[in-house]
């Protein structure tokens, strides 16, 4: 295992399952992050949806180094640049533009941009990128739909993400072109609401494990 993932392809390969989490407070991202890293699962993706985020992603990296912690749900440039000032180690976004794929690369971290449809896997393989994220992965077809494209774009990896789940994630992870997949059944609201890091310890160690 890495912890300064350096491609695309590092990411991937940090865990079965990459903890997907929404910070509403930046007091209760270190905890979180060390229950996750405690059950296996060093990779966090901070997403980009509260205040709190960028904070949530400065704290987790200066206070917890054995977590590798990214930003999700980058939407601009100004996003990614912000990001990486925070201390993230890579970027992820749910969909991709010509403009923000050159502002993710230009920040010098390796990332996982968003595709839904194959014009857009084949736009991002134009631009020498394979790994990525395939989002809102049951909306848009699920497994079956990737497993589609193990025959035309073999060289293209995958982190689906959206509506996955502690059951369905074994079909996704069964599939040679995905490397992991992203869940946010690992921190739920009320458990941590609740601080209850032992039971959010006890969903990473299982996950980590599939």
């Amino acid at each position: 295992m890495t912890t300064n993932p350096r491609s695309g392809a590092d990411i991937l390969d940090l865990a079965p399952v990459m903890p997907v989490v929404v910070v509403s407070d930046a007091e209760t991202a270190v905890p979180l992050a060390r229950a996750l890293v405690a059950g296996g699962l060093p990779g966090i993706e901070v997403t980009l949806r509260t205040p709190g985020a960028l904070g949530a992603i400065e704290r987790i990296a200066a206070e917890v180094p054995e977590a590798v912690v990214g930003a999700g749900t980058v939407v601009t440039p100004d996003q990614a640049s912000a990001a990486a000032r925070a201390g993230a180690r890579f970027l992820v976004s749910p969909g991709c533009t010509a403009g923000l794929a050159s502002a993710m690369a230009d920040t010098g971290l390796p990332f996982l941009p968003g595709v839904g449809t194959v014009s857009e896997a084949m736009a991002l393989l134009e631009r020498g990128v394979s790994e990525m994220k395939f989002f809102p992965a049951e909306a848009a077809g699920g497994a079956a739909f990737l497993k589609s494209l193990t025959g035309p774009l073999p060289q293209a990896r995958f982190c689906p993400t959206g509506g996955i789940t502690a059951d369905s994630a074994p079909t996704y992870l069964a599939l040679p072109n995905v490397g992991c997949v992203g869940g946010s059944w690992l921190s739920p609201a009320d458990l941590v609401s609740a601080g209850d890091w032992d039971r959010i310890t006890g969903l990473a160690r299982k996950a980590a494990a599939l």
